[in-house]
């Protein structure tokens, strides 16, 4: 994991998250790019210099945030870019070979009921880019185990499982599989191939209506310090991602949450 993208909004957790970010991206020794998207519709006759007038205190309200925190040392860049957000933060990850995006779960002040706010909610369902997001106040520590939680775990996609296999190797850390079995199961769900048997420890089945109901009769039990879970057109956080935003009363956890893309 060489290169990780940190889009920063303007929410009160933001300091919070970017030390967050600088010590990840440290324990890896690799680059951070923090990058904030700004979008202007303008009419005719309006003034033509506020695109240079936003991204010059874009660059200034960002590079205010990093002066406030402990770099460490790491290889930061800063980046203010225009036009919609996730073509645009697709369009960085692929020039700058992201491994990874870490997402705060609100990146504007929003209400305090809401666990993943829209933009988050966008980035992490509509990017193909492995996400990590990471509760509010959060202190880095080396996440000691992984809960893994699908419904299938046939992978037909290559590398889907680097993000994943990173984090392992880099912190000694122990994955346990959760296979829930859902009314929509087919027959070789639940062959866990070679790759994937090789990083796990313990590996439990349950029978849920969804994965996210298995997540959380079994959470508590295994106590991980991350969860891992995969982006599915129709899976995990699927219906509630809908409208990209999340409730705490829906879905809270105090812990990492790793969003692997599709496995297929």
């Amino acid at each position: 994991m060489k290169n990780i993208l940190v889009p920063v909004g303007s929410s009160k957790n933001a300091l919070s998250h970017l030390q967050y970010a600088v010590d990840f991206a440290d324990a890896f020794d690799a680059k951070l790019f923090i990058v904030q998207v700004y979008n202007v519709y303008t009419k005719a006759g309006t003034l033509v210099k506020v695109d240079k007038i936003i991204e010059r205190e874009s660059v200034e309200f960002l590079n205010n945030l990093v002066s406030q925190i402990d770099t460490r040392g790491v290889d930061i860049t800063v980046k203010v870019l225009k036009g919609e957000l996730i073509d645009t933060l697709e369009l960085a990850c692929k020039a700058a070979d992201i491994d990874l995006v870490l997402v705060e779960p609100r990146t504007n002040s929003i209400k305090d009921e809401v666990y993943l706010g829209k933009t988050s909610g966008k980035i992490v369902k509509q990017m193909d880019v492995p996400a990590l997001i990471v509760p509010e106040g959060y202190k880095f520590t080396k996440p000691t185990n992984i809960l893994m939680a699908i419904k299938s775990a046939i992978i037909k996609k290559e590398n889907v499982l680097q993000p994943l296999k990173d984090i392992q190797n880099n912190f000694n850390t122990t994955v346990d599989l959760l296979l829930v079995k859902t009314p929509y199961h087919r027959e070789g769900d639940f062959d866990v191939n070679e790759e994937l048997n090789a990083i796990l420890r313990n590996t439990t089945e349950s029978v849920n209506a969804t994965t996210f109901q298995g997540v959380l009769e079994h959470f508590q039990s295994h106590n991980p310090d991350m969860l891992c879970v995969v982006r599915r057109k129709r899976g995990f956080f699927a219906k509630k991602w809908e409208k990209n935003t999340i409730l705490k009363k829906d879905f809270f956890i105090k812990t990492p949450v790793l969003v692997l893309s599709g496995l297929k």
